[in-house]
Parts: structure tokens; sequence; C-alpha cells
């Protein structure tokens, strides 16, 4: 039976339907031997579909479920031009494997690695805004207004204002900072950072603890550990719940 070929792809752990549709758009996926196109339908028990060169099985197999405490300066991504290491290099586990959503270079925390594309389509679409949390310091005690701010949106340099975030202040460290627990529902490159860096808060040091239901706990800087059965049952239930929220709009384009 035919199915979309992104479809496909993100099942057998490529990343989410959106990324394997960047595959194809590129030019990066064949199709027996002929490069795809956007919107090809494909038969898994009968094509043979090339990833960089590289055969993609595009039948069920077992899936992989990684939780990751990512160190500072690792990247995000399972390769890099420049050869900078990567959480892809901290998990020596064959096949697929592909990061649900993003963390900065100089941030550090929890990263969920896995093939399971349908899973990482919804836990990373910005229409399911699940809840992130991270710890962060920064570097002065904020104010009762700085923190009204973060709460209710910050409006970004480019004009797109933040989704409301709870936000909880921690220990106060002499001479280091003030933590902060910062909760999201949305996930913008560098979101964190920004919004502190909006409200007169500089951030020096970020740490991710939650993604939906699955904690860090007490892991430690590279290390890993595959999800209990419990864990990934936990994550499904989570990513087939409705979203409470109302979708976020981007900003208007100034002209």
């Amino acid at each position: 039976m035919e199915e979309r070929l992104q479809k496909l792809l993100s099942r057998a752990g490529l990343g989410s339907r959106r990324t394997c549709d960047d595959l194809i758009v590129q030019g990066r996926v064949s199709v027996n031997g002929k490069i795809a196109v956007p919107g090809q339908k494909v038969d898994p028990q009968r094509d043979r579909v090339t990833v960089n060169g590289r055969e993609i099985r595009l039948t069920e197999d077992d899936k992989i479920y990684i939780a990751l405490y990512k160190p500072r300066r690792v990247l995000s991504t399972t390769q890099d031009e420049a050869a900078r290491p990567t959480v892809r290099d901290l998990v020596p586990i064959p096949g697929h494997l592909y990061p649900v959503g993003r963390l900065d270079y100089d941030s550090e925390g929890l990263i969920l690695l896995t093939n399971d594309g349908e899973l990482t389509n919804k836990l990373t679409h910005p229409r399911y805004q699940h809840e992130k949390e991270y710890l962060v310091l920064v570097g002065r005690m904020p104010d009762e207004e700085q923190l009204a701010i973060l709460r209710r949106g910050v409006v970004l340099e480019d004009g797109y204002r933040t989704a409301p975030a709870k936000v909880t202040v921690g220990e106060n460290i002499p001479g280091k900072g003030t933590q902060l627990s910062i909760v999201l529902t949305e996930g913008r490159n560098h979101q964190v950072r920004e919004m502190c860096a909006r409200v007169g808060l500089p951030v020096l040091r970020l740490k991710r603890v939650r993604i939906g239901s699955l904690t860090l706990g007490r892991m430690k800087p590279k290390e890993w550990r595959h999800l209990t059965t419990n864990e990934v049952r936990e994550l499904k239930a989570l990513a087939t719940q409705p979203s409470t929220h109302k979708p976020r709009r981007p900003p208007r384009q100034r002209r």
C-alpha cells in the first residue's frame, strides 16, 4: 500500500515530517534510483528508498528512546561540518537516532533521542505546545516588574510576543546570581536567553530539566539511559492530548 514518502521517512526515524520534507526538497532522497519529489508516494514493501545514498528501511523496526544529559559545548544535532562534538557522538548505539528539540551550544540538560518519527513530530510541532522546564542562573535578583513581563510574555527583537510562562524564583547565590525556574510551552531558537536579555537579566547558565513528563533526574553531563516502558507510555499519552493553549501567530511583517 502506498503512503506519502515524508510520512514513511519520519516513521523510519529520520525526524519530523517537516524535516523529512526538507530532505526531499534538497534532493537527498531517491526512490528506486531516481531523485524523489515532494508529495511522492511509495510502497514500503516494494520500493527502494535511499537518503544520502544510504538505503532506508521503511517497515516498522523496534523503537529506541534515549534520555541524554547534553553537556555545554555539544551540538544538539547528529552531525557537524566543522567536526564539533554532537549529541549523537555521546550515544554509541547503531542506527538512526535523532534529537527531539534543540538546546543551544552553550546550554545543557535533557535531550530525548529516538527513531520514533511520529512521537518526534508530536513533541516538537508548535501546535502541541508541551511544557519544557529550564533552570536558569541569571546575573542578578529579578525585581517584580521583570518577573511580571517574563510571566505574561516578552516582545522579542523580531516583534514576536512569547506565550505566558511559569517563572519561579529559586536560590540566590551570593557572588554568583539567582536561579529561576522557567516553564515554556513553545521553543523558538535561543528563546530563554533572549527573554531574559530583553528584561535586563543576563543568563549565566541554562539547564533543561524536563520535557513534558520526562525529567532529567540525577543524571550527570554525558550520561544517557533508555527510557522505561512507563516513561514511553506517558510521553505517548501526552503527545496525543489536544493542546489547551491558543495557537501562537507569527509577528506581522513590517512594511
